[in-house]
């Protein structure tokens, strides 16, 4: 049988208590009670994996030629949901966060072990995800849709539903989620939980 590391988890005893703002959702919810649950824990999960680190650790590199680290996660999550909710799904006419037509990985590129920009990056995110909270509570239902018509969110180029978008931002987090388990690892042996 495999050694677990319980004691390098991020909760006290590795297991669902009081401690894991995760394990105490609502549950058995209809469907955009679900969605938006399993969003909440993911985001949290974020917040918990990047916990009690410094700047150094924040912008750390994962391996080379990456230019991935926690930072840039952070950046980049924000960008996603300003791009899926503010400027699709809103259809405001708002500017990037921090990529642009010359610099498309800018959320990762920028994201420098710089006091300023670990707390710029937070700031946005929570901005956006308190965006992206309100307009889910305020949407008459998960039907209502919105143009992707250059494809940037999958839809194949056509009109996409809120449904959809909710799913994708969730698949989008649970893959970067995985990422963020490894560099913060790679950090200072914290196991992923």
């Amino acid at each position: 049988m495999a050694n677990i590391r319980r004691a390098d988890m991020f909760t006290e005893d590795g297991e669902p208590s009081n401690d894991d703002p995760r394990e105490h959702r609502q549950r058995l919810g209809d469907e955009r009670t679900t969605l938006v649950e399993s969003l909440r824990c993911l985001r949290l999960t974020l917040e918990m994996k990047c916990a009690d680190l410094d700047v150094e650790a924040m912008a750390r590199r994962a391996v080379a030629p990456s230019t991935m680290s926690l930072l840039g996660i952070i950046r980049h999550l924000a960008e996603v949901e300003r791009g899926t909710f503010r400027e699709m799904m809103a259809g405001a006419d708002v500017p990037r966060l921090f990529c642009s037509e010359t610099n498309r990985d800018g959320d990762f590129d920028g994201a420098i072990a710089d006091p300023r920009v670990v707390s710029e990056a937070w700031e946005l995110w929570r901005e956006e995800a308190k965006f992206t909270d309100r307009f889910i509570a305020n949407a008459p239902n998960l039907d209502m849709t919105a143009d992707d018509a250059l494809n940037q969110h999958g839809s194949g180029g056509g009109a996409m539903s809120l449904r959809e978008v909710l799913v994708g931002l969730i698949e989008e987090y649970a893959r970067h989620l995985g990422h963020v388990d490894i560099l913060r690892e790679q950090i200072d042996g914290r196991l992923g939980q």
